[in-house]
């Protein structure tokens, strides 16, 4: 989640550009901060700050979000991509891209980036919050057909979300028992027309950290969508990118 940080913001939004056109390299942390033109501690701490993730983080996230267009637009064998996107071993690049992506890269592929079914990952205790509110469309954006809400111990949509909805349309939502910790609340909504599991820009939404816990009952977040920027960290988890699959369950 990026902060209005504009001084530093266009240093920052060079590196990220760096990063996609030199994924097939090693790209080291000195890199991107003699890219950013700032002393390695202090490009480390800016970036953090405006992206909401470490250089490490953002890193890995822009490698496995091009190994997925790559799974669903070519026909490049998975050790091809994964050497395409900085992977010098495929057992290292399928264990990271599962672990993020919630699927195999060969199961990505072959599903065509749908997953049959949304689930959350905590077990129900009957004892955590309720997180409740409502999602709203950018202004002069055409209201989008769904959307998915999930809550993430960071700003990277990855992995198993701790809760999650699908909602047929911006408006209220609401999630329930969720467990004492920070959140993130994200969501990411399909637009008319790009129903296709490639979008490039989607509309997206971050609100957090949200504090859970002390006896918290109940909070109402109030969280609006719009365009995904270049400091946003990349979507990684396969149902976001996964619309027709949110689409049958929404209806």
């Amino acid at each position: 989640m990026q902060t209005n940080d504009r001084p530093t913001s266009p240093n920052i939004e060079r590196v990220i550009e760096s990063i996609r056109e030199n994924l097939g390299e090693k790209i080291t942390i000195d890199d991107m901060a003699r890219t950013a033109m700032f002393s390695k501690f202090h490009f480390t701490r800016v970036f953090q700050r405006v992206t909401g993730v470490s250089p490490g983080r953002f890193l890995s996230a822009i490698r496995l979000q091009e190994a997925k267009r790559l799974l669903l637009t070519t026909s490049l064998s998975v050790t091809e991509i994964g050497q395409q996107v900085g992977y010098t071993s495929v057992g290292t690049f399928s264990t990271r891209f599962k672990k993020c992506v919630g699927l195999s890269p060969s199961d990505y592929r072959q599903l065509g980036g749908v997953v049959p079914h949304i689930a959350d990952g905590s077990r129900r205790s009957r004892r955590g919050a309720s997180l409740h509110g409502t999602i709203r469309s950018g202004d002069g954006d055409h209201a989008p057909a769904t959307v998915f809400v999930g809550l993430f111990p960071d700003t990277i949509p990855q992995g198993t979300p701790a809760r999650c909805a699908v909602l047929d349309r911006p408006g209220p939502f609401r999630l329930d028992d969720v467990p004492d910790g920070h959140w993130y609340l994200l969501a990411q909504a399909v637009r008319p027309g790009q129903e296709e599991a490639v979008d490039e820009h989607p509309l997206v939404a971050v609100h957090g950290p949200v504090v859970v816990g002390a006896g918290l009952v109940s909070k109402t977040l109030d969280v609006r969508l719009r365009p995904m920027e270049v400091l946003d960290p990349p979507v990684l988890m396969a149902l976001s990118d996964a619309r027709r699959a949110a689409l049958k369950v929404a209806s």
